[in-house]
């Protein structure tokens, strides 16, 4: 099977490492499963299911973000948001090097997953996924998301279907990951002790998702500038 490959790679200071390797599927986008084999029970399906998911236990009987995520807790169990890390991200097209926090550089490994897991309400952000962007801003995400869900209306465009170029499907997609992020939240507190560093990087995602559609609201008035030769 031709793969997808990123690997993360994290070092401490006190000069422990931890590998992360993310296969994808290079035509479906899929994660290929590393998920141990056996769940902890905070990884269930029905332990805090989304409202919005449509799953059922008899033919998922864990979540496919939980069980995804199962490694990357493990490792945030010995860890505080604010400790100091060194990051490594090799993925197909670059090699990013930061230092920075642990709750920074588990955000963005936790995103990558969160989107290829298999969760058919993450399934959208599998553009964003296949040209992961390590550490991206703000800034860098709204314009990334914005232009990936315009792309798209013009694939629906082609095939004769409706184009919502008004981005108010893009709107409700982020609507709908910051309920996964609260149900993900109520998770990831059963599966953490005194350690906060998991939980404060889905944090930071949700801020992410939080911030695209007030963009949105706001006309995209913060990216307008980029674009001034087309608007002539």
């Amino acid at each position: 099977m031709e793969t997808i490959n990123f690997r993360y790679i994290f070092r401490f200071h006190d000069f422990r490492q931890e590998f992360f390797d993310v296969h994808l599927d290079h035509q479906t986008l899929d994660l290929i499963s590393d998920s141990p084999d056996e769940l902890p029970s905070w990884a269930n399906l029905e332990f805090h299911q989304c409202p919005t998911c449509h799953l059922t236990a008899q033919t998922h009987p864990a979540c496919p973000i939980a069980a995804h995520l199962v490694r990357i807790v493990t490792m945030c169990k010995h860890l505080l948001s604010y400790d100091e890390v060194h990051v490594n991200i090799i993925t197909p097209e670059r090699v990013v090097f930061k230092g920075t926090t642990a709750q920074k550089g588990i955000s963005s490994l936790m995103g990558l997953v969160m989107a290829t897991s298999g969760c058919p309400n993450m399934s959208f952000l599998k553009p964003m996924a296949r040209f992961h962007l390590p550490f991206a801003s703000a800034e860098e995400t709204v314009y990334r998301a914005t232009s990936m869900y315009l792309l798209a209306q013009y694939f629906l465009h082609k095939e004769g279907q409706k184009a919502d170029l008004e981005l108010k499907g893009l709107a409700e997609l982020y609507h709908d990951i910051q309920t996964i992020n609260r149900a993900m939240a109520g998770r990831l507190r059963a599966a953490m002790t005194d350690k906060d560093s998991a939980i404060n990087a889905l944090i930071l995602l949700d801020i992410f998702a939080k911030t695209l559609p007030h963009a949105i609201e706001e006309s995209l008035e913060e990216v307008r500038y980029l674009f001034a030769p087309y608007l002539k």
